[in-house]
């Protein structure tokens, strides 16, 4: 089973989004992983995603109403198999937190910034990027995996 963080500022509007549809495409699809999400900083733990990504998932078919904000830790890095960051300001931030050897880390989209919705506004184009960055992986985890 590989097991996948998705990472954000506050856990509130890009991660909690993420991990939700991730969930419910990786259930579509088959797959035996697990999904959390987290943010770099820790102002937010305990509280619900932001009402208008709860809306906007909503509108999709994405239930976010159990998920609770909460901050990155040290066990992250060895509980999870892959975490992803969806910018590069959080992928700094975490590869400064990274304690060494365990997960690999990188950028949710692999070659752009997840822009965070709590200051655009746009949580529709938001979603539509995690959607398909969500794909992507999906994707990339039915591909059976080389020997090294």
């Amino acid at each position: 089973m590989t097991a996948v963080l998705f990472v954000c500022l506050g856990n509130i509007c890009r991660s909690p989004t993420a991990e939700g549809v991730f969930r419910r495409l990786a259930l579509d699809a088959g797959l035996n992983v697990t999904a959390d999400s987290a943010g770099t900083g820790g102002w937010h733990a305990g509280d619900p995603p932001h009402p208008p990504a709860v809306a906007a998932a909503a509108r999709r078919g994405y239930d976010l109403s159990d998920l609770r904000a909460r901050q990155v830790t040290r066990a992250d890095f060895t509980r999870f198999d892959l975490i992803l960051a969806m910018d590069r300001s959080n992928l700094s931030d975490l590869r400064a937190l990274h304690p060494g050897p365990g997960a690999e880390l990188r950028l949710f989209l692999a070659d752009a910034d997840v822009p965070d919705p709590w200051y655009t506004g746009e949580f529709d184009r938001t979603l539509d990027l995690i959607e398909t960055g969500c794909r992507g992986l999906i994707s990339a985890l039915r591909r059976p995996q080389k020997a090294q």
